[in-house]
């Protein structure tokens, strides 16, 4: 008998599969869906902003927008990265037909232990390289930075640590999170899904110098193999938001540090081999905690639906209705006489009682001359043995 084989078992880049709605365009169409709700949110948060502004009397730029100060304008900023989330959530759900939570992990929601243990493994291993970069000799001509007091680094700060990691992780769930996800749909490999993404990582931050998009590009890459390797999305979001958190937190710290123009992008050799090298170390260390700790990095791939898996396995089908009472496969087989009377089931038989059954109960004909060959009919008269035909030849009184 052909039995089903066993749930396939589909890594993180493979969870656009998980639906049993899939189909090869729904990725596609997903795709085009995030992109168009993604610019209408942006149209949306940009005329709240400008109305914001308005009302507040806040001057404006060359361009027209308002300008709310360094600390305003950054959270402006990273509140409409992290709109995204919401978009792309809501496209999975509706779009792929599969929980939103497959975005964050094979388990289908964020391992928030697991996330924190990693935040706490970034936070060293970033502020080592972090301190090591101010080592660095400055650039020539590069002004003197100047402290920005505590007031003012309180409230930048503050605000930080709220947004930053929302932003980071939308950065997450978009490159790491939808992208590779909607290649692995298509393709097995794991690489063929991670390197697309972490090209387009880089890309997305713009074109500085060379040094500063192998970074963005190297940067992409560990953090997709950490995804794959971990099943999910927690220990980029931590390498992230640790690192735009500290790069942040240093910007806050200066006068007109956070209005400057400079992303990772724009970074010089000896920045980015510092950041190669912690990106590095922190990879190394996940990897020595997935040794110690028993983490899901798979999930089963939808069993077929009844109709279509009786079509594909029409012996190992269930026994239709109309055969319903009869025994299911490997249960013992009665006889087809069991049940039925006198067969040792307790109900009586047709002729229990009468001569030759076995019972207590007389023959109808008992005390009669002569051996009985035949059982008469019921309800017929049994006629007398004439003497000497045999038996006992006595005669009556």
């Amino acid at each position: 008998m052909t039995q089903p084989q066993l749930a396939e078992q589909l890594p993180y880049h493979r969870l656009a599969r998980l639906s049993p709605r899939h189909r090869w365009w729904r990725p596609l169409l997903g795709t085009l869906v995030v992109a168009v709700a993604y610019v209408i949110t942006l149209i949306v948060l940009m005329v709240f902003v400008a109305a914001l502004g308005s009302t507040m009397g806040s001057s404006e730029d060359a361009d027209g927008w308002p300008e709310f100060g360094p600390v305003l304008g950054t959270a402006v900023d990273l509140l409409t990265i992290a709109a995204g989330i919401p978009v792309l959530l809501l496209v999975v759900r509706w779009i792929e037909g599969r929980p939103a939570g497959t975005v964050s992990s094979v388990t289908g929601r964020l391992r928030w232990r697991w996330l924190a243990l990693c935040l706490l493994t970034a936070a060293p291993i970033l502020g080592l390289a972090m301190g090591g970069m101010f080592l660095l000799p400055a650039d020539a001509g590069e002004a003197d930075s100047q402290w920005v007091g505590w007031t003012s680094f309180g409230q930048a700060l503050a605000m930080l640590v709220v947004l930053v990691p929302v932003q980071a992780a939308a950065e997450e769930y978009v490159f790491r999170g939808w992208l590779t996800q909607t290649v692995g749909a298509f393709l097995r490999s794991p690489w063929a899904a991670l390197l697309p993404q972490a090209v387009l990582f880089a890309a997305a931050h713009g074109w500085g110098t060379v040094w500063g998009f192998a970074d963005l590009v190297v940067f992409g890459v560990a953090a997709g193999w950490l995804t794959w390797r971990t099943g999910g999305l927690e220990a980029s979001i931590a390498l992230h938001a640790v690192n735009n958190l500290l790069a942040f937190g240093v910007s806050a710290a200066v006068v007109d540090g956070l209005s400057s123009d400079e992303t990772a992008a724009d970074a010089n050799w000896q920045v980015v081999a510092i950041d190669v090298l912690s990106i590095a170390l922190y990879t190394a260390a996940v990897a020595w905690w997935l040794r110690r700790r028993q983490l899901e990095h798979t999930a089963p791939a939808p069993t077929p639906q009844p109709q279509a898996y009786a079509m594909a396995y029409p012996y190992s089908a269930p026994v239709p209705q109309q055969w319903a009472g009869y025994p299911a496969a490997g249960a013992p087989v009665p006889p087809p006489w069991a049940g039925q009377p006198g067969q040792g089931t307790g109900a009586p038989s047709p002729w229990a009682g009468h001569l030759g059954q076995g019972t207590d109960a007389p023959s109808p004909w008992a005390g009669h001359p002569g051996p009985v060959t035949t059982a008469p009919a019921p309800g017929t008269a049994v006629p007398p043995t004439a003497p000497g035909a045999g038996g006992d030849s006595a005669d009556r009184t």
